[in-house]
Protein backbone atom coordinates (compact mmCIF):
# COMPACT_ATOMS: atom_id res chain seq x y z
CA UNK A 1 0.00 0.00 0.00
CA UNK A 2 1.22 3.50 -0.87
CA UNK A 3 2.14 5.82 2.01
CA UNK A 4 0.08 8.98 2.45
CA UNK A 5 2.00 12.01 3.67
CA UNK A 6 0.99 15.36 5.12
CA UNK A 7 2.78 18.08 3.16
CA UNK A 8 1.05 21.09 4.66
CA UNK A 9 -1.51 21.94 7.34
CA UNK A 10 -3.12 25.30 7.88
CA UNK A 11 -6.17 26.90 9.41
CA UNK A 12 -7.92 30.20 9.79
CA UNK A 13 -8.21 31.78 13.21
CA UNK A 14 -11.45 30.96 14.99
CA UNK A 15 -13.90 33.85 15.07
CA UNK A 16 -16.67 34.20 17.64
CA UNK A 17 -19.76 32.44 16.36
CA UNK A 18 -22.01 35.45 16.84
CA UNK A 19 -23.14 38.41 14.78
CA UNK A 20 -20.40 40.51 16.36
CA UNK A 21 -17.74 37.94 15.52
CA UNK A 22 -15.01 39.06 13.13
CA UNK A 23 -15.80 36.40 10.53
CA UNK A 24 -19.57 36.82 10.57
CA UNK A 25 -19.67 38.63 7.22
CA UNK A 26 -17.66 35.87 5.52
CA UNK A 27 -19.56 33.01 3.91
CA UNK A 28 -18.58 29.37 4.23
CA UNK A 29 -17.76 29.21 0.52
CA UNK A 30 -15.51 32.25 0.69
CA UNK A 31 -13.68 31.14 3.85
CA UNK A 32 -13.19 27.71 2.27
CA UNK A 33 -11.83 29.33 -0.89
CA UNK A 34 -9.41 31.46 1.16
CA UNK A 35 -8.14 28.28 2.80
CA UNK A 36 -7.82 26.35 -0.49
CA UNK A 37 -5.99 29.26 -2.08
CA UNK A 38 -3.54 29.37 0.84
CA UNK A 39 -2.70 25.68 0.29
CA UNK A 40 -2.14 26.32 -3.42
CA UNK A 41 -0.02 29.43 -2.89
CA UNK A 42 2.08 28.16 0.02
CA UNK A 43 3.06 25.04 -1.91
CA UNK A 44 3.35 26.55 -5.41
CA UNK A 45 0.82 24.11 -6.81
CA UNK A 46 -0.72 24.04 -10.24
CA UNK A 47 -4.46 24.62 -10.17
CA UNK A 48 -5.03 21.00 -11.19
CA UNK A 49 -2.42 19.49 -8.83
CA UNK A 50 -4.79 17.52 -6.61
CA UNK A 51 -7.27 14.77 -7.42
CA UNK A 52 -10.10 16.12 -5.29
CA UNK A 53 -11.08 18.36 -2.39
CA UNK A 54 -12.73 16.48 0.48
CA UNK A 55 -14.48 18.97 2.74
CA UNK A 56 -16.28 18.46 6.04
CA UNK A 57 -19.33 20.43 7.09
CA UNK A 58 -21.85 19.59 9.80
CA UNK A 59 -24.79 21.84 8.92
CA UNK A 60 -25.21 21.52 5.15
CA UNK A 61 -28.15 23.84 4.65
CA UNK A 62 -28.66 27.25 3.04
CA UNK A 63 -25.37 28.80 2.03
CA UNK A 64 -23.56 25.75 3.44
CA UNK A 65 -25.86 23.44 1.48
CA UNK A 66 -25.58 21.55 -1.81
CA UNK A 67 -22.02 20.28 -2.41
CA UNK A 68 -20.11 22.94 -0.50
CA UNK A 69 -16.78 21.37 -1.47
CA UNK A 70 -17.49 21.89 -5.17
CA UNK A 71 -18.74 25.42 -4.51
CA UNK A 72 -15.50 26.14 -2.65
CA UNK A 73 -13.41 24.84 -5.53
CA UNK A 74 -15.27 27.07 -8.00
CA UNK A 75 -14.86 30.05 -5.66
CA UNK A 76 -11.11 29.40 -5.36
CA UNK A 77 -8.12 29.56 -7.70
CA UNK A 78 -8.14 25.80 -8.22
CA UNK A 79 -9.07 24.49 -11.65
CA UNK A 80 -12.66 23.53 -12.38
CA UNK A 81 -11.33 20.05 -13.25
CA UNK A 82 -11.12 19.35 -9.51
CA UNK A 83 -14.53 18.02 -8.39
CA UNK A 84 -15.12 18.38 -4.61
CA UNK A 85 -16.73 16.03 -2.09
CA UNK A 86 -18.67 17.25 0.96
CA UNK A 87 -18.94 14.88 3.91
CA UNK A 88 -20.65 14.96 7.29
CA UNK A 89 -19.58 12.85 10.26
CA UNK A 90 -20.76 15.52 12.67
CA UNK A 91 -17.92 16.82 14.86
CA UNK A 92 -15.34 14.54 13.22
CA UNK A 93 -16.14 15.71 9.68
CA UNK A 94 -12.81 17.49 9.23
CA UNK A 95 -10.90 14.49 10.57
CA UNK A 96 -12.89 12.09 8.41
CA UNK A 97 -12.15 14.24 5.36
CA UNK A 98 -8.43 13.86 6.08
CA UNK A 99 -8.79 10.13 6.72
CA UNK A 100 -10.77 9.57 3.53
CA UNK A 101 -8.25 11.52 1.46
CA UNK A 102 -5.34 9.65 3.02
CA UNK A 103 -6.93 6.29 2.38
CA UNK A 104 -7.64 7.26 -1.24
CA UNK A 105 -3.95 8.06 -1.67
CA UNK A 106 -2.95 4.86 0.11
CA UNK A 107 -5.18 2.88 -2.22
CA UNK A 108 -3.79 4.51 -5.37
CA UNK A 109 -6.85 6.60 -6.25
CA UNK A 110 -4.92 9.77 -7.07
CA UNK A 111 -1.60 11.29 -6.07
CA UNK A 112 -2.83 14.11 -3.83
CA UNK A 113 -5.86 15.66 -2.15
CA UNK A 114 -6.76 18.74 -0.17
CA UNK A 115 -8.87 17.76 2.83
CA UNK A 116 -10.38 19.70 5.70
CA UNK A 117 -13.57 21.50 6.51
CA UNK A 118 -15.45 24.63 7.47
CA UNK A 119 -18.25 25.79 9.73
CA UNK A 120 -19.74 29.27 9.90
CA UNK A 121 -21.71 28.92 13.11
CA UNK A 122 -22.51 32.63 13.30
CA UNK A 123 -24.30 32.42 9.94
CA UNK A 124 -25.72 28.87 9.88
CA UNK A 125 -26.88 27.87 13.37
CA UNK A 126 -25.96 24.45 14.69
CA UNK A 127 -28.85 22.02 14.23
CA UNK A 128 -30.71 24.22 11.75
CA UNK A 129 -30.68 21.40 9.19
CA UNK A 130 -32.87 19.22 11.43
CA UNK A 131 -32.46 15.48 11.56
CA UNK A 132 -34.65 12.41 11.94
CA UNK A 133 -32.83 11.10 15.00
CA UNK A 134 -34.26 13.99 17.00
CA UNK A 135 -37.39 14.90 15.02
CA UNK A 136 -38.86 11.47 14.25
CA UNK A 137 -40.53 10.22 17.46
CA UNK A 138 -40.15 6.56 16.54
CA UNK A 139 -36.39 6.93 16.08
CA UNK A 140 -35.95 9.22 19.07
CA UNK A 141 -37.86 6.91 21.40
CA UNK A 142 -36.26 3.70 20.16
CA UNK A 143 -32.78 5.17 20.55
CA UNK A 144 -33.40 7.05 23.83
CA UNK A 145 -32.43 10.32 22.16
CA UNK A 146 -31.10 13.15 24.33
CA UNK A 147 -29.16 16.28 23.29
CA UNK A 148 -25.36 16.18 23.40
CA UNK A 149 -25.10 18.28 26.54
CA UNK A 150 -27.22 15.75 28.41
CA UNK A 151 -24.96 13.02 27.05
CA UNK A 152 -21.93 14.85 28.45
CA UNK A 153 -23.63 15.14 31.83
CA UNK A 154 -24.44 11.41 31.72
CA UNK A 155 -20.71 10.75 31.25
CA UNK A 156 -19.96 12.90 34.29
CA UNK A 157 -22.56 11.07 36.36
CA UNK A 158 -21.72 7.55 35.23
CA UNK A 159 -17.95 7.93 35.59
CA UNK A 160 -17.84 10.13 38.69
CA UNK A 161 -16.48 13.30 37.09
CA UNK A 162 -17.15 16.33 39.30
CA UNK A 163 -17.87 19.91 38.35
CA UNK A 164 -14.65 21.02 40.06
CA UNK A 165 -12.67 18.61 37.89
CA UNK A 166 -14.40 19.87 34.76
CA UNK A 167 -13.89 23.51 35.70
CA UNK A 168 -10.22 22.97 36.56
CA UNK A 169 -9.74 21.32 33.19
CA UNK A 170 -11.37 24.30 31.47
CA UNK A 171 -9.13 26.78 33.29
CA UNK A 172 -6.08 24.78 32.22
CA UNK A 173 -7.25 24.78 28.61
CA UNK A 174 -7.44 28.57 28.67
CA UNK A 175 -3.97 28.85 30.20
CA UNK A 176 -2.44 26.49 27.66
CA UNK A 177 -4.07 28.27 24.72
CA UNK A 178 -2.82 31.66 25.89
CA UNK A 179 0.70 30.31 26.39
CA UNK A 180 0.62 28.77 22.92
CA UNK A 181 -0.41 32.08 21.34
CA UNK A 182 2.05 34.09 23.42
CA UNK A 183 4.90 31.81 22.31
CA UNK A 184 3.84 31.74 18.66
CA UNK A 185 3.22 28.01 18.56
CA UNK A 186 0.45 28.36 15.96
CA UNK A 187 2.45 30.70 13.70
CA UNK A 188 3.25 28.09 11.05
CA UNK A 189 -0.37 27.05 10.60
CA UNK A 190 -2.42 30.24 11.00
CA UNK A 191 -3.43 32.19 7.91
CA UNK A 192 -4.82 35.71 8.26
CA UNK A 193 -8.30 36.17 6.82
CA UNK A 194 -8.42 39.34 4.73
CA UNK A 195 -11.17 41.30 3.02
CA UNK A 196 -11.33 41.92 -0.72
CA UNK A 197 -9.04 44.93 -0.33
CA UNK A 198 -6.38 42.81 1.35
CA UNK A 199 -6.98 44.30 4.79
CA UNK A 200 -6.90 41.87 7.73
CA UNK A 201 -10.22 40.75 9.17
CA UNK A 202 -8.90 38.28 11.75
CA UNK A 203 -5.44 36.98 12.64
CA UNK A 204 -6.00 35.36 16.05
CA UNK A 205 -8.45 33.10 17.89
CA UNK A 206 -10.85 35.64 19.29
CA UNK A 207 -13.00 33.36 21.45
CA UNK A 208 -10.29 32.88 24.12
CA UNK A 209 -10.89 34.07 27.68
CA UNK A 210 -7.49 33.76 29.37
CA UNK A 211 -8.71 35.56 32.51
CA UNK A 212 -10.99 32.60 33.31
CA UNK A 213 -10.55 31.15 36.81
CA UNK A 214 -12.39 28.74 39.10
CA UNK A 215 -14.36 31.56 40.69
CA UNK A 216 -15.57 32.82 37.31
CA UNK A 217 -16.70 29.36 36.27
CA UNK A 218 -18.24 28.64 39.66
CA UNK A 219 -20.73 31.45 39.10
CA UNK A 220 -22.15 29.89 35.93
CA UNK A 221 -25.36 27.87 35.98
CA UNK A 222 -25.42 24.40 34.40
CA UNK A 223 -26.47 24.74 30.76
CA UNK A 224 -28.50 21.56 30.45
CA UNK A 225 -30.21 21.22 33.81
CA UNK A 226 -33.49 22.80 32.76
CA UNK A 227 -34.01 20.71 29.62
CA UNK A 228 -32.96 17.71 31.65
CA UNK A 229 -35.18 18.20 34.67
CA UNK A 230 -38.09 20.32 33.44
CA UNK A 231 -39.00 20.48 29.76
CA UNK A 232 -38.98 18.13 28.00
CA UNK A 233 -37.38 16.08 30.76
CA UNK A 234 -34.43 14.41 29.04
CA UNK A 235 -33.10 13.22 32.40
CA UNK A 236 -36.02 10.81 32.56
CA UNK A 237 -35.07 9.43 29.15
CA UNK A 238 -31.49 8.96 30.32
CA UNK A 239 -32.54 7.16 33.47
CA UNK A 240 -34.78 4.86 31.46
CA UNK A 241 -31.65 3.88 29.51
CA UNK A 242 -29.40 3.78 32.58
CA UNK A 243 -31.59 2.77 35.53
CA UNK A 244 -28.52 2.38 37.73
CA UNK A 245 -28.26 6.19 37.83
CA UNK A 246 -30.51 7.76 40.45
CA UNK A 247 -30.20 11.22 38.92
CA UNK A 248 -28.14 13.10 36.35
CA UNK A 249 -25.46 15.37 37.74
CA UNK A 250 -25.43 18.47 35.52
CA UNK A 251 -21.88 19.82 35.58
CA UNK A 252 -21.43 21.37 32.13
CA UNK A 253 -21.90 25.03 31.28
CA UNK A 254 -20.60 27.53 28.74
CA UNK A 255 -17.21 27.73 30.47
CA UNK A 256 -16.30 24.04 30.42
CA UNK A 257 -17.87 23.19 27.06
CA UNK A 258 -16.61 23.94 23.55
CA UNK A 259 -17.16 27.41 22.15
CA UNK A 260 -19.37 28.26 19.17
CA UNK A 261 -17.07 29.74 16.52
CA UNK A 262 -16.42 30.19 12.79
CA UNK A 263 -13.39 28.71 11.04
CA UNK A 264 -11.84 26.54 8.35
CA UNK A 265 -8.83 24.25 8.06
CA UNK A 266 -7.09 22.28 5.32
CA UNK A 267 -4.33 19.71 4.84
CA UNK A 268 -2.37 18.81 1.71
CA UNK A 269 -2.06 15.04 1.54
CA UNK A 270 -0.18 13.13 -1.14
CA UNK A 271 2.10 10.26 -2.04
CA UNK A 272 5.87 10.39 -2.42
CA UNK A 273 5.75 11.02 -6.17
CA UNK A 274 3.55 14.08 -5.65
CA UNK A 275 6.06 15.58 -3.24
CA UNK A 276 8.93 15.02 -5.65
CA UNK A 277 7.00 16.57 -8.52
CA UNK A 278 6.37 19.81 -6.61
CA UNK A 279 9.59 19.84 -4.59
CA UNK A 280 7.75 19.40 -1.28
CA UNK A 281 9.09 17.73 1.84
CA UNK A 282 6.62 15.55 3.75
CA UNK A 283 6.08 16.52 7.37
CA UNK A 284 4.34 13.37 8.57
CA UNK A 285 2.93 10.04 7.45
CA UNK A 286 -0.65 9.15 8.19
CA UNK A 287 -0.07 5.74 9.74
CA UNK A 288 -3.61 4.68 10.61
CA UNK A 289 -7.26 5.76 10.67
CA UNK A 290 -10.29 4.35 12.47
CA UNK A 291 -13.96 4.97 13.18
CA UNK A 292 -16.51 3.27 15.40
CA UNK A 293 -20.14 3.40 16.48
CA UNK A 294 -21.03 3.73 20.17
CA UNK A 295 -24.02 4.07 22.51
CA UNK A 296 -26.20 6.82 20.95
CA UNK A 297 -27.61 8.12 24.24
CA UNK A 298 -24.44 8.82 26.21
CA UNK A 299 -23.07 9.33 22.69
CA UNK A 300 -19.75 11.11 23.47
CA UNK A 301 -17.62 8.23 24.77
CA UNK A 302 -16.30 7.41 21.28
CA UNK A 303 -12.66 8.56 21.77
CA UNK A 304 -12.06 5.67 24.19
CA UNK A 305 -13.20 2.68 22.08
CA UNK A 306 -11.92 4.13 18.80
CA UNK A 307 -8.49 4.65 20.37
CA UNK A 308 -8.53 1.08 21.63
CA UNK A 309 -9.49 -0.05 18.12
CA UNK A 310 -6.85 1.91 16.22
CA UNK A 311 -4.10 0.80 18.60
CA UNK A 312 -5.20 -2.85 18.48
CA UNK A 313 -5.48 -2.95 14.70
CA UNK A 314 -1.98 -1.50 14.29
CA UNK A 315 -0.19 -3.52 16.96
CA UNK A 316 0.40 -0.51 19.18
CA UNK A 317 -0.08 0.39 22.83
CA UNK A 318 -1.07 3.67 24.43
CA UNK A 319 2.55 4.18 25.51
CA UNK A 320 3.62 4.26 21.86
CA UNK A 321 1.85 7.62 21.42
CA UNK A 322 3.91 10.69 22.30
CA UNK A 323 1.17 13.33 22.13
CA UNK A 324 -2.63 13.36 21.95
CA UNK A 325 -5.30 15.73 20.70
CA UNK A 326 -8.73 14.87 22.15
CA UNK A 327 -11.38 17.34 21.07
CA UNK A 328 -12.74 19.32 24.00
CA UNK A 329 -16.41 19.10 23.07
CA UNK A 330 -17.12 18.97 26.79
CA UNK A 331 -14.68 18.70 29.67
CA UNK A 332 -15.98 15.27 30.71
CA UNK A 333 -15.10 13.80 27.30
CA UNK A 334 -11.39 14.47 27.76
CA UNK A 335 -11.42 13.64 31.47
CA UNK A 336 -12.93 10.23 30.66
CA UNK A 337 -10.19 9.66 28.09
CA UNK A 338 -7.50 10.55 30.64
CA UNK A 339 -8.99 8.22 33.24
CA UNK A 340 -9.54 5.37 30.80
CA UNK A 341 -5.94 5.24 29.59
CA UNK A 342 -4.13 6.74 32.60
CA UNK A 343 -2.42 9.15 30.23
CA UNK A 344 -0.16 11.93 31.51
CA UNK A 345 -2.28 15.13 31.16
CA UNK A 346 0.86 16.94 30.00
CA UNK A 347 0.69 14.92 26.76
CA UNK A 348 -2.94 15.75 25.97
CA UNK A 349 -4.05 19.00 24.31
CA UNK A 350 -0.74 20.65 25.05
CA UNK A 351 -1.84 23.95 23.53
CA UNK A 352 -5.38 24.05 24.85
CA UNK A 353 -8.44 23.06 22.90
CA UNK A 354 -12.00 23.81 21.92
CA UNK A 355 -13.01 24.96 25.40
CA UNK A 356 -10.57 27.85 25.06
CA UNK A 357 -10.51 28.46 21.32
CA UNK A 358 -13.82 27.07 20.08
CA UNK A 359 -15.13 24.19 17.99
CA UNK A 360 -16.02 25.09 14.37
CA UNK A 361 -17.75 21.77 13.87
CA UNK A 362 -16.80 20.78 10.32
CA UNK A 363 -13.25 22.14 10.60
CA UNK A 364 -12.13 21.03 14.06
CA UNK A 365 -10.93 17.55 13.12
CA UNK A 366 -8.52 18.94 10.53
CA UNK A 367 -7.47 21.70 12.94
CA UNK A 368 -6.45 19.35 15.72
CA UNK A 369 -4.32 17.18 13.42
CA UNK A 370 -2.49 20.31 12.31
CA UNK A 371 -2.02 21.38 15.92
CA UNK A 372 -0.78 17.89 16.78
CA UNK A 373 1.74 17.95 13.94
CA UNK A 374 3.04 21.39 14.91
CA UNK A 375 3.50 20.27 18.51
CA UNK A 376 5.25 17.03 17.54
CA UNK A 377 7.72 19.13 15.59
CA UNK A 378 8.14 21.67 18.39
CA UNK A 379 8.88 18.98 20.97
CA UNK A 380 10.83 16.80 18.50
CA UNK A 381 8.46 13.90 19.17
CA UNK A 382 7.50 11.20 16.69
CA UNK A 383 3.96 9.84 17.01
CA UNK A 384 0.63 11.50 17.71
CA UNK A 385 -3.03 10.50 17.92
CA UNK A 386 -6.02 12.76 17.26
CA UNK A 387 -9.56 11.74 18.19
CA UNK A 388 -13.03 13.24 18.54
CA UNK A 389 -16.35 12.27 20.05
CA UNK A 390 -19.25 12.43 17.61
CA UNK A 391 -22.97 13.12 17.93
CA UNK A 392 -25.42 10.19 17.92
CA UNK A 393 -22.69 7.88 19.18
CA UNK A 394 -19.52 7.55 17.09
CA UNK A 395 -15.78 8.04 17.40
CA UNK A 396 -12.95 8.73 14.94
CA UNK A 397 -9.17 8.65 15.29
CA UNK A 398 -5.98 9.17 13.29
CA UNK A 399 -2.37 8.29 14.08
CA UNK A 400 0.39 10.30 12.43
CA UNK A 401 4.16 9.82 12.49
CA UNK A 402 6.70 12.49 11.72
CA UNK A 403 8.91 11.91 8.72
Amino acid sequence: MTDAYIYDALRTPRGKGRKDGSLHEVTAARLSAVTLNAVKERNNLDGHAVEDVVWGNVTPIGEQGACLARTAVLASDLDESIPGLSINRFCASGLEAVNLAANQVRGGAGDAYIAGGVEMMSRVPMGSDGGAIAADPSLAIDNYFVPQGIGADIIATKYGITRDEADAFAVESQKRAKKAWDEGRFARSIITVRDQNGLPILDHDEYMRPETDMQTLGALNPSFQQIGEVMPGFDNVAILKYPELERINHIHHAGNSSGIVDGAAAMLIGNEEFGKKYGLKPRARIRATAKIGTDPTIMLTGPVPVTEKILRENGMEIGDIDLFEVNEAFAAVVLLFLKSFDVDPAKVNVNGGAIAMGHPLGATGAMIIGTLLDELERQDKETGLATLCIGSGMGAATIIERV
